[in-house]
């Protein structure tokens, strides 16, 4: 499921990563913790949509195994940019494996840089994490 259009922006990956934590901001504000993560995932696609920064959402994701790149049913929350991959968590303690999870991603895909997201907080500043590759 697409939507807008994933061409890579100019400006940094701190300027894009602001943006991106801006608009996630912003939908915690209108709506608060304790909904479903598919209800952010859904606002947050709006309000990247209205600032016209583009993205992809449910993006597939294969496995390189062996030289054979295997569907393996993984689905990024959102790339934004083709440069962030941006993963949703509406959940009371986000677990290790989640930031393991997301690290993997990036190295599947190839990309530096991602957000973990958890709205189920009470500032939103808490439930975020940053995660670099390499």
């Amino acid at each position: 499921m697409k939507h807008g259009d994933t061409e890579n922006t100019e400006g940094s990956d701190d300027s894009l990563t602001a943006e991106i934590i801006g608009a996630a901001i912003e939908v915690h504000r209108q709506l608060g913790p304790g909904l479903l993560e598919s209800a952010y995932l859904r606002c947050l696609c709006r309000e990247l949509e209205t600032r016209g920064v583009p993205f992809a959402s449910q993006v597939p994701l294969e496995v390189n195994y062996k030289g054979i790149q295997l569907d393996c049913g993984y689905r990024l929350d959102l790339l934004v940019s083709n440069r962030v991959i941006v993963e949703l968590k509406a959940i009371d303690r986000v677990p290790p494996v989640a930031y393991a999870q997301l690290l993997t991603y990036l190295r599947l895909s190839g990309l530096r840089l991602g957000l973990l997201i958890n709205f189920n907080t009470t500032v939103l500043r808490s439930g975020l994490k940053r995660i670099v590759n390499g």
